[in-house]
């Protein structure tokens, strides 16, 4: 089951990386901008905004999307969910090859947001479902270590079929792998693991008697209003809506950036935009394996989140500083590389938060909610982008999501207090 998500993560980041990756040569191809009259830098502000625009499509849709796939999956299940979000996203990229200008450009990437959202607030889900609580840190270290690995890969694969058959044909070769994805994931996501034909008996007490949650006889989870009534919430939602714009403002704008900054092409960008990714994998694995061991030698749940959570964050705070006045290319890839590594081992353990405190008809809703908070802090961040970045200075780029930190970390640890799981206090408010 975690393979096959980890897998689908994987396509979900290429699918999302063909766009930014492969933006210069559309804008040319499409006469989006034209250059007359303008010199190099005037045009790469021009193609920041447009850019931005088009992501804000996007980001507007993905974080909708984020809100209501987390109600979504708590109804109908992640088998149908999962199915729902990789064929609704494949089929939206593989469409952006018949892209003629920015309004079809802009609504196929509406569409893909809409699908790629999905997979968020339902493999917390997923997780809470398949694993005990004390490896469910873990178990979202993987996935999210599939984002960077589909990170790393993006540009590698995505300039090798742009090579060989340009950027259309590109979108469509990495459009369909999702749809592809759903024929393994249904024909192993047959049921739930308390009724899974393939696990064994002491494979699925292990499971079960590791959850919290099934000490609840009759879970029939939490409204929107119940769950924004409770405090510990908003460790969830306002941790996420102040961190998660770190990772969009690499995932959105590191092309744009080593292109305008380095005078990078498609093939040297394939070069160099892995390496921030390597460590973001490091990271998701490293976040999700301390938090589980210090669980298992007889920490509490919320000392090991907090104090991974506060650890990540001691080394991304400086390290963003550090990166925002590198003029080096090799050595600003290699700083993004721990700024990625203690990102993920940071949100990792924030995104594990709504199973330590919640049950599973709640989960996703709650993972939702927060998805949609990241989104908005996504989106407020990146309309200032063009601005800050105005003649080809990315210095106040990284001040502003060096500020961010301290902001979700102080927010984690107002609001979470004991992290408490839903199941054993059922009358907490």
């Amino acid at each position: 089951m975690l393979g096959l998500v980890v897998l689908v993560t994987i396509i979900n980041y290429l699918d999302r990386n063909t766009l930014g990756i492969m933006w210069a040569k559309i804008v040319e191809d499409l006469g989006l901008i034209s250059r007359e009259g303008l010199t190099d830098a005037q045009f790469n502000d021009l193609s920041k905004k447009l850019f931005r625009d088009i992501n804000m499509v996007f980001m507007i849709f993905y974080g909708l999307s984020q809100m209501f796939s987390g109600k979504l999956y708590d109804k109908i299940g992640t088998r149908k969910g999962f199915t729902i979000s990789a064929i609704v996203w494949g089929i939206s990229d593989l469409l952006t090859s018949f892209a003629t200008g920015v309004k079809s450009i802009a609504g196929f990437r509406a569409g893909l947001g809409l699908g790629v959202a999905g997979p968020w607030p339902g493999t917390v889900k997923s997780n809470a479902e398949w694993f005990p609580q004390k490896e469910r840190a873990l178990a979202q270290g993987f996935f999210n270590a599939g984002a960077s690995l589909g990170a790393i890969l993006a540009p590698i694969l995505i300039a090798l079929i742009y090579a060989a058959f340009g950027w259309k044909w590109t979108f469509v070769a990495i459009g369909v792998l999702a749809p592809i994805w759903v024929i393994p994931w249904l024909i192993v996501n047959k049921k739930g693991p308390k009724e899974h034909p393939w696990i064994t008996d002491e494979e699925r007490d292990y499971i079960v008697s590791g959850q919290p949650e099934c000490k609840v006889s009759n879970d029939k989870g939490l409204s929107w209003g119940q769950l924004l009534s409770r405090r510990k919430s908003y460790s969830v939602i306002l941790g996420r809506f102040f961190l998660d714009p770190i990772w969009w403002m690499f995932v959105t704008w590191l092309p744009i950036y080593l292109g305008q900054k380095y005078g990078m092409d498609i093939k040297e960008l394939a070069a160099h935009m892995w390496i921030p990714y390597v460590g973001a994998a490091l990271g998701s694995l490293a976040g999700g394996w301390v938090s589980s061991r210090l669980i298992h030698i007889g920490r509490s749940v919320a000392f090991a989140r907090k104090a991974s959570i506060a650890m990540g964050a001691a080394v991304l705070l400086p390290a963003l500083v550090w990166v925002a006045f590198v003029q080096d290319p090799m050595t600003a890839v290699l700083v993004m590389a721990i700024i990625l590594f203690a990102y993920q081992f940071t949100i990792s353990n924030i995104q594990t938060l709504p199973g330590d405190m919640y049950t599973g008809r709640s989960i996703g809703s709650l993972a939702g909610l927060g998805g949609a908070a990241a989104t908005l802090g996504t989106i407020l961040t990146m309309l200032f982008v063009p601005v800050l970045t105005a003649g080809d200075n990315w210095t106040p780029f990284f001040i502003m999501g060096a500020s961010l930190v301290p902001l979700s970390v102080l927010c984690v640890f107002l609001f979470g207090g004991k992290l408490q799981h839903e199941a054993e206090t059922n009358t907490e408010k």
